[in-house]
This record gives C-alpha cells, structure tokens and sequence, in this order.
C-alpha cells in the first residue's frame, strides 16, 4: 500500500469514528417506554420510531411496565451510554415518582440525558353535566363558591393516590382555598366512570380521555390546567386565569443514559425533533389531543427540573406515598 492510499484510508476511518452514532450500525435503536401497549405515550412513540427510520435505522419500541413506569426508566438508566437504548421520560417517572416512592431504583435528576420533549396534553377540570346543571355549576368560580357554601360536600375521582389527577386536584383546592373528599379509583378510566355515574362530582382528567364524554354532554369542562387555553378545547379558559401561573401539564420526552457523548445526542434530537416538526405528526396527535413539543437537549433537561421541583411541594402537601 503507497503513502497515498495509508493517508485515505486514516482519513476514512477517522471519518466513520467522529460520526456521531456511526456505530449505530451494530443493531437496532431500542425505545423502551415505560408503560403498556396501547396508550398515548405508546401510540405517539411507535408513530415517531417510523418517521425517523431514514434517518436513525430501525427503531424498535420495547413496553416496560410496571411500579409506576420505574420498571422501564430504570432499565434505561443503567444501559450503556451508546445511543442505542433511549427512553421515555413522563411526568411520573421524571416528576412525580422521585417524591412519591420511598425508595427509587433511578436517580431522575441524574442519571439521565434530555434529548427532547416530544408532546404535551392538557388536563381538564370536568364536572357530571347533570350534575352541574342541578347545582348551577358553569365555571371555575361556581364550583369554588359551591364548595366554600357547602364544606365538605364535593369529593373528586382520580385514577389513584399520587396520581397525575389526585396532585392537580389537590393543587386546585389548595389554591381555591376549598374542601373536596378525593376517592382514588384503581386507573383512570374507573375515575371517569365514577364521574359518568355521579359517584364523584369533579374529576382533573386528562384532555386526550375527557374529550368523548366533554362532546357527548356527558361532561361539563370548567378549565384547562395548562398556563394558556388550548385550542383543542375552544372556549374553555385556563386555570391560570384564576390562580394565576397554575399550571399542571401530562408530558412526555425522550431521554438517553447519562453520560451518552453529546454527538450522539445531537443526532438524536435532529432526527426527533424534525419528525415532530412534521405536518403529518401534527395531524396524527391532535387525534390523541397531544401537542408536539420539539425542544433542544437543554431546554427538556431544564423544563424536567423545574417540573421536579414543583412536583416535590404538591406531593407532599397530598400526603401521597408509596412504600
């Protein structure tokens, strides 16, 4: 081999060696999200694992469930920092665990890399329509004045203690100076059944979940909990507009093993963040009531801190734990 041919083929491999993610090659990109199958934060990440196959290769989803989603962001908290094992961080496992489980097999704050928050979807305060109709209830204001004239009265359904719906209700009281009895279901989809049947007279639900019944009449929106109204629920005001900065989002993004090279994450957001930038994700998550939200590395690594930050105050003003 001449000199010539040495100093080309160098350059090639040094090439192939500050690509980032050039050993991504060795094997598919392993999505664990930890949860079921079937659900919004499932749905929306097998929908991005297609759209960045020209970009990233094969990208295969792997459902962890369990202990709240701590199952699956443990397994990737202790994968190699490689690129190719990333996941799904939510405000449970990234927020609200951290301060809700006595003892936690990850380290939230630390043991993790953003790579971008990928959707929001609002809640909303729903009250039984026939329920509100009887006690004249059309907006945040008449709920608060109802409770306050009748301690003790109102009670509200969540999918569980230290749920997202039991920590927005009990922000909600807590800023309206009030009094509800909260009755933890087993899931949400029984808190919203206990709604339907007037077994609870308000429910903080998630948007994506309330909406069938909100258009069927069943459900009577009061308010969203996120800082400005939504445009998938025209008409309904925030609760900002009450409490003022009340804001109480259900999120999820994308996360990699700590210490992952920052290249590899670079690569990462750009093939993320391009495809949630896209029309055709747009479309297909406004069925789900989710709103793309493509971010830098940083800015989700910042949004998760100030989320665990608030988070830590209304745990523990619920009382919720978990052993």
């Amino acid at each position: 081999m001449n000199r010539r041919s040495i100093l080309l083929t160098a350059a090639a491999l040094g090439a192939a060696l500050a690509t980032p993610m050039g050993h991504a090659q060795d094997g598919p990109i392993r999505l664990v999200v930890p949860y079921a199958p079937g659900g919004p934060i499932d749905v929306t990440a097998r929908a991005l694992a297609e759209r960045v196959r020209d970009s990233l290769g094969v990208v295969v989803v792997d459902n962890k469930a369990g202990a709240g989603g701590n199952i699956g962001a443990d397994l990737v908290a202790k994968s190699a920092p490689d690129g190719l094992t990333i996941g799904i961080a939510a405000t449970a496992t990234h927020a609200v665990n951290p301060w809700l489980y006595s003892r936690m097999p990850y380290d939230a704050a630390k043991d993790f890399a953003g790579i971008t928050q990928m959707v929001r979807v609002p809640n909303v305060l729903v009250v039984n329509a026939a329920r509100a109709e009887q006690l004249k209830i059309r907006t945040v204001q008449d709920l608060i004045a109802y409770a306050r004239a009748n301690p003790g009265k109102l009670n509200y359904g969540s999918g569980g203690n230290g749920s997202a719906g039991h920590l927005a209700g009990e922000m909600f009281k807590q800023k309206a100076g009030i009094y509800a009895l909260h009755i933890p279901y087993r899931g949400a989809s029984p808190a919203q059944l206990a709604l339907l049947a007037g077994e609870v007279d308000f429910n903080i639900d998630n948007l994506a979940a309330a909406a069938p019944n909100i258009k069927a009449g069943k459900l009577k929106a009061l308010a969203v909990t996120s800082l400005a109204a939504s445009p998938m629920l025209p008409g309904v005001p925030p609760l900002s507009d009450t409490f003022k900065g009340f804001s109480i989002d259900t999120w999820w993004g994308l996360v990699a093993p700590a210490g992952t090279p920052k290249p590899v994450i670079a690569r990462l957001n750009k093939a993320f963040t391009d495809a949630l930038k896209a029309p055709e994700t747009k479309t297909r998550f406004e069925a789900l009531m989710a709103e793309p939200v493509p971010t830098s590395p940083e800015q989700f690594d910042t949004f998760m801190a100030a989320e665990r930050a608030k988070y830590q105050s209304v745990v523990k003003a619920s009382g919720a734990k978990v052993d």
